[in-house]
């Protein structure tokens, strides 16, 4: 009898290829974003999605705070049609990046979502700026997205 994981047969190398390339192509994770901040590759902007008072709480080191209610086309005006945006949330239980990605790429931006957002970010022993004690690290405020 075969395996729970094998009783479906993987895709074939050439298909496995097409769809990790595209997954590529809409997701970055938070060690990506931080080894691009160490080295001062910085061509994207990042953007934290959630309500002012999650961000004033806690956010990701050199994230701005666009919440994805203000992405409209007069908002979005200030940033250069290539502007590649880097966004996140709370993390995998919140789809205000879902929605935030979905307005900027219905404006013509390029987009990818930071997987795990803040809760990846600090699941990898990463530190949030805002934060005062590691109590503070994980806000209990909602997201507000």
């Amino acid at each position: 009898m075969p395996s729970l994981i094998s009783q479906f047969p993987a895709a074939a190398p050439d298909a496995a290829l097409a769809h990790f390339t595209q997954r590529l192509a809409f997701e970055t994770d938070c060690s990506d974003v931080n080894a691009s901040q160490q080295a001062g590759e910085i061509d994207y902007v990042l953007v934290d999605v959630r309500g002012e008072a999650a961000y004033a709480a806690g956010h990701v080191p050199g994230a701005i705070n666009i919440p994805h209610r203000l992405m409209s086309a007069e908002f979005m005006a200030a940033y250069p049609r290539d502007t590649l945006f880097v966004v996140y949330c709370a993390g995998p239980h919140c789809n205000g990046v879902h929605r935030a990605a979905v307005r900027l790429a219905g404006l013509g931006f390029a987009v990818k979502e930071m997987l795990g957002g803040v809760t990846g970010w600090l699941d990898e022993g990463l530190s949030l700026t805002g934060a005062q004690s590691p109590q503070e690290a994980r806000p209990a405020i909602p997201c507000a997205c």
